[in-house]
């Protein structure tokens, strides 16, 4: 149990390659935190490590109660694994700047708070792992969504800023950047593809796959297992890195 004892905080939790991260690290003994804006969706999955807290990471004065309190329940927070995120592609004419603001405010003003607020535990602590879930359109364009590729390149930015203001310490920073992966998400932009490009769900579903370089989904449990990874004492010298998880290279 190499984790047994520390207290993890993984955002979006409660689905998704969140929840697979969440479940990896309470195998190994972590108390998790899982936060996400539907409550229901956190306790229908808590137990057994698992501790459900309701959390918008968009509300900044609500993400920085939730994680004091989360503090105050089982201890400094030492594994922070920033995943909230949404996913939705939009051609740069037709991005007002609401729906700008929306990806920004949830993929990387998100994950700011919500790291910032957990690295007052990890340096009273002198020992922690921030992991941040970008994708590989944070290391390559995406086409036809210009405003979720900048938030992912950011969220990589931001990573590899604090790797260097926090060098030589035992915190480390690294972002996970995987392509298609068998989740809700896909299932969703399936039919929003569909519907947008006028073909059947079966040429959607393979427009995505074909992206990956292994021309297949990409299974929850490989992103957790390298987030697992990057967790572990024995990685403390992989920092400020962007893990493709990808089947191939960019």
């Amino acid at each position: 149990m190499v984790f047994n004892g520390i207290h993890a905080l993984v955002t979006g939790g409660g689905t998704g390659i969140g929840l697979g991260i969440a479940r990896a690290l309470a195998a190994e003994g972590a108390e998790v935190t899982i936060t996400g804006r539907r409550l229901e969706v956190l306790e229908e999955i808590a137990g057994k490590g698992l501790h459900p807290l309701q959390m918008d990471v968009t509300d900044e004065a609500g993400t920085v109660a939730a994680i004091k309190a989360a503090v105050a329940a089982r201890g400094p927070i030492q594994i922070c694994v920033a995943n909230a995120g949404i996913a939705e592609g939009r051609a740069l004419h037709k991005t007002d700047t609401e729906f700008w603001r929306r990806i920004m405010a949830t993929n990387l003003d998100g994950a700011m708070v919500t790291i910032r607020e957990s690295l007052a535990s990890m340096r009273q602590a002198e020992w922690g792992r921030v992991i941040a879930v970008s994708s590989i359109a944070g290391l390559r364009g995406l086409k036809g969504a210009s405003a979720y590729t900048a938030s992912k390149h950011g969220l990589i930015g931001l990573i590899r800023g604090l790797s260097e203001d926090y060098a030589g310490s035992a915190i480390t920073f690294n972002a996970l950047c995987p392509g298609y992966v068998d989740t809700d998400i896909v299932a969703r932009n399936v039919t929003a593809i569909s519907e947008r490009a006028g073909v059947s769900t079966e040429d959607a579903l393979g427009l995505m796959v074909n992206e990956n370089k292994h021309r297949r989904l990409i299974a929850v449990d490989e992103v957790a297992q390298a987030a697992l990874w990057l967790c572990h004492p024995n990685s403390a010298s992989v920092n400020g890195q962007a893990i493709e998880i990808f089947g191939g290279q960019t």
